[in-house]
């Protein structure tokens, strides 16, 4: 009967608002970076193609991480 008494408290939506427009600065931070860095090492090895790998790897490693973060914030 404890447990009956103990239920959670929902989650404001403000809040829950606030989570999501953050990992999506997140997003967009780690794929600017990662342009960056692409950049960086184009100009350091004098190769073409790493700004588009490094850029496309933030994307997917962005995406990840805010999928998870929604699914967190959504349980």
């Amino acid at each position: 009967m404890e447990n009956q008494n103990k239920k959670k408290s929902p989650k404001k939506p403000l809040n829950k608002a606030l989570q999501l427009s953050g990992a999506g600065l997140q997003m967009g931070l780690t794929i600017y970076l990662g342009s960056l860095l692409g950049k960086w090492l184009d100009t350091t090895f004098q190769t073409f193609f790493l700004t588009e790998t490094i850029t496309l790897f933030a994307i997917f490693i962005s995406m990840y991480s805010l999928i998870k973060q929604a699914n967190r914030i959504n349980d």
